[in-house]
């Protein structure tokens, strides 16, 4: 295992960059919720894989094992119902589908192009269905690839770093290696679908050194590449947290060493979506992602069962956190946008707690990923548990942003332009 790179010396300063001033909590009444967009639909409730640091089965919530391993067909249809009535109410142009797990491709290739079909003749007129399956890749086979690539689906896969000794933790359940298998699947995905091919994610590990994993990932010629901190929280915090005096952001640290690599390359060759995203806040642009800016979470999970839920990562807090009691044969996804919980999600700058709304960056972390935020007896109000990482990162890039600027880079004011 290659040891972590030494700690770089503290960020200057950043150069003035416009941070908006969070807003005042008071005010008008607020807007009415924003529609879901992204459908994450499990379609097997299980694993091949038993990575042990897995925070769905490892983790504090249990309520898969009560749930049947694949959808009935009834709960698909009615799942496509209910979106179909979603999208015409709203009078959405598209929506997004997410084939999730478990590991999705459990329950057959086949199955999720079918899944895929009956979602698209349900649909309104007018409105599109961007498809996507999230997998560890060690059950892609060619065949398996085209039929996914056919129907219209991006293939996403998820890593710990693109060398074997960064992913001794994604194990089978006879404790063997994932990686031969992943490996396998990955090469096969961008030789023979490049146009299905989402990208990579990738949880950060700071025993490995993240000029590493990122060049090791490289290799791969992902597309796309996101970042994921560890789900860790201030009642159970993610490893190498609380951090020691002398290295208080080690998140913020890796990050900002894979940040550097990344831009300061003769030659762009992936887009991380965690970096495009900060930037893009930056400088105004609304975020599409989780994990920064202030922007209403428009996303509900789908279980095998039917039920309606929050997403996965709430269940990293405790059982039951992303449960709603509701489901797709008694209610609608508007029911779901009426969910405490899910409205919490939408309420931007009025959902955080004192210490973020005061805080100049606040516009950009948002408060960082809600499950984050979580302590026993005080809820999600409280400040994420990365917040120091967060700033770091936040920081630096404004540092090197305006660093860009003086030196003649220009302002991109789109996330097209600065990918």
């Amino acid at each position: 295992m290659t040891a972590p790179a030494p700690a770089p010396a503290p960020d200057p300063a950043p150069a003035p960059v416009s941070v908006a001033e969070p807003a005042t909590v008071s005010g008008p009444a607020p807007e009415p919720p924003s529609p879901i967009r992204q459908f994450i639909l499990k379609t097997h409730s299980r694993c091949n894989l038993a990575c042990t640091y897995c925070y769905l089965y490892a983790g504090p919530d249990h309520t898969w094992r009560d749930r049947p391993r694949v959808p009935a067909d009834e709960v698909t249809a009615r799942t496509a119902t209910r979106i179909a009535e979603h999208a015409a109410a709203h009078r959405l142009t598209d929506v997004s589908v997410v084939f999730h797990g478990g590991e999705p491709l459990l329950a057959g290739a086949g199955r999720l192009a079918a899944d895929l079909d009956v979602i698209r003749a349900a649909l309104p007129p007018g409105c599109a269905v961007h498809g996507s399956v999230q997998t560890n890749a060690t059950l892609l086979t060619r065949d398996r690839v085209r039929t996914l690539a056919d129907a219209g689906l991006r293939i996403g896969v998820s890593l710990d770093g693109g060398l074997p000794g960064h992913n001794r933790e994604r194990v089978d359940h006879a404790g063997r290696p994932s990686w031969p298998a992943a490996a396998a699947g990955l090469r096969l995905l961008a030789a023979h679908a490049p146009e299905a091919y989402g990208g990579v994610l990738c949880v950060v590990d700071l025993r490995h050194d993240p000029v590493e994993v990122y060049d090791s990932l490289l290799a791969f010629d992902p597309p796309a590449i996101d970042l994921l901190l560890p789900h860790g929280n201030w009642t159970s915090p993610p490893p190498g947290l609380p951090a020691p005096a002398d290295d208080p952001a080690p998140y913020g640290r890796w990050l900002t060493t894979v940040f550097d690599r990344w831009w300061d390359a003769p030659e762009r060759r992936t887009r991380i979506r965690l970096f495009e995203e900060c930037v893009a806040l930056l400088l105004g642009v609304p975020a599409a992602i989780e994990r920064l800016g202030l922007q209403p979470f428009t996303a509900v999970v789908v279980e095998t069962d039917g039920a309606i839920e929050q997403v996965d990562s709430l269940k990293s807090a405790y059982e039951g956190a992303a449960a709603t009691g509701l489901d797709v044969f008694r209610n609608s996804f508007d029911d779901a946008l009426a969910h405490p919980g899910v409205a919490a999600r939408q309420a931007g700058l009025a959902a955080l707690g004192a210490t973020c709304r005061a805080c100049a960056l606040v516009t950009v972390c948002g408060g960082g990923h809600y499950a984050h935020r979580y302590r026993a007896g005080a809820g999600f109000g409280n400040p994420s548990v990365y917040c120091a990482d967060l700033a770091r990162l936040v920081r630096h890039t404004a540092h090197r942003l305006a660093q860009a600027a003086d030196t003649g880079f220009g302002r991109p004011t789109t996330r097209e332009t600065i990918r």
